[in-house]
């Protein structure tokens, strides 16, 4: 008989996920049934709260502060330990003292997007008009809709116009529609592989996570918080599936290769004889301790709806015409997920628009993790754009002013 191991039970019990959901360890901003924040999808959603963090000092005339956006599995934790499982932020190699967006010339905020599960409210909250769980009575939510909740924030916040509006993937999805909707808000953004519009390819990447995740018995049909259960083997697999994408072959093949793991002969069952598979399987299991899985649905859905040029009779030029923003894109040769094709199309709209933009391929064979990465050149171009812009906004030595 094959030996077969299923991906393990989380350790983290779901009442701490549970906890961070509507008591987040961060700050948050609350906004009562007079401030609704309007969804695409028709609905009016209020009460609601943004947790959100803060790193450094916002200057006299409010004039240093950067939006950090996260991607689809990140937090508002961008550079300190993570309340869940004890990390890192999931960007030190950008955020930080003597990084390109340093705390010691910027003000830097970072916050959880609405529809995510880490204090802003989501399908993970409690709805106040059932006491429960939202789960999938939670309404679906777009990339403009986290934006205007963003924009809410910093209103709170008492910042007029941000410095610059940073992010990658479903983060800088963010960012270019933070510039579409409020372009005199922005003064400088850099948008790092990702694009206008989700591809048919990635939908399809994103339908197989979320059917991954319903199949699985524990979901329930959306109500597993009610029914105590949690769909951690659907999500892992949800999880292992993208994590693939994030990669590329000659990543996987440096890291990996045939290599076996702590064998040197094959089992002859389904364990895990190659080391990619520990790999994978340890990034669907650690993924499920920190994530709710109707989030991630979500989440995912939100990424497949956005498409800018959608919104200006298919003309992408028209979402940034006269726009004064300053722009740098970014893209990696080895990220198939958002190929160096969509940023090139983003640029050639933003010069049939006559806007300010610098647009830089980086040759690495990271992958579209590339930038979460150590990569010294997209570092170097982050942090030469910035103190540039920062010259041009006023800021001493390109930082506090």
């Amino acid at each position: 008989m094959s030996n077969v191991r299923p991906i393990p039970s989380p350790q983290t019990p779901s009442d701490d996920r549970a906890h961070e959901a509507d008591h987040p360890s961060s700050l948050v901003a609350k906004f009562g049934m007079d401030q609704p924040l309007k969804l695409d999808c028709g609905v009016d959603l209020a009460p609601f709260q943004i947790a959100y963090q803060t790193y450094g000092e916002l200057n006299a005339d409010r004039s240093n502060a950067i939006l950090v956006c996260h991607a689809l599995t990140g937090d508002q934790h961008v550079n300190n330990i993570h309340p869940v499982t004890g990390k890192p932020g999931w960007w030190e190699t950008m955020v930080g003292i003597g990084r390109p967006i340093d705390p010691d010339k910027y003000f830097i905020i970072c916050s959880n997007v609405i529809g995510g599960c880490m204090g802003s409210t989501g399908p993970a909250s409690l709805n106040p008009a059932t006491g429960k769980v939202w789960g999938l009575d939670f309404p679906i939510i777009t990339i403009p809709d986290m934006v205007r909740a963003q924009a809410m924030l910093i209103d709170r916040l008492g910042i007029t116009t941000l410095f610059c509006v940073v992010g990658g993937s479903m983060g800088g999805m963010q960012v270019l529609q933070w510039t579409a909707a409020y372009p005199e808000r922005v003064f400088s953004t850099l948008a790092i592989a990702c694009s206008t519009r989700h591809s048919a390819q990635n939908i399809a990447f994103h339908e197989l996570g979320r059917q991954a995740v319903m199949a699985d018995p524990d979901w329930r049909g959306g109500r597993y918080v009610d029914e105590d259960t949690h769909p951690h083997r659907g999500l892992a697999v949800a999880r292992m599936a993208a994590h693939i994408t994030y990669l590329s072959d000659a990543a996987l093949h440096r890291k990996f290769g045939r290599r076996m793991q702590d064998r040197e002969l094959p089992t002859f069952s389904f364990d895990a004889d190659f080391q990619v598979e520990s790999y994978l399987r340890y990034q669907g299991s650690s993924f499920v301790e920190r994530f709710d899985a109707n989030s991630y649905l979500y989440l995912t859905r939100a990424m497949d709806y956005f498409d800018i040029a959608a919104d200006h009779n298919g003309v992408l030029a028209k979402a940034f015409t006269g726009i004064q923003t300053r722009f740098c894109v970014v893209s990696f040769t080895s990220d198939w997920l958002f190929p160096t094709s969509e940023s090139r199309a983003l640029v050639h709209a933003l010069n049939a628009s006559s806007a300010r933009v610098s647009f830089a391929e980086i040759e690495t064979d990271k992958g579209h993790d590339a930038f979460l990465l150590d990569v010294p050149e997209f570092l170097e171009i982050s942090r030469a754009f910035l103190l540039a812009a920062g010259k041009a906004r006023g800021l001493k030595d390109g930082g506090r002013s």
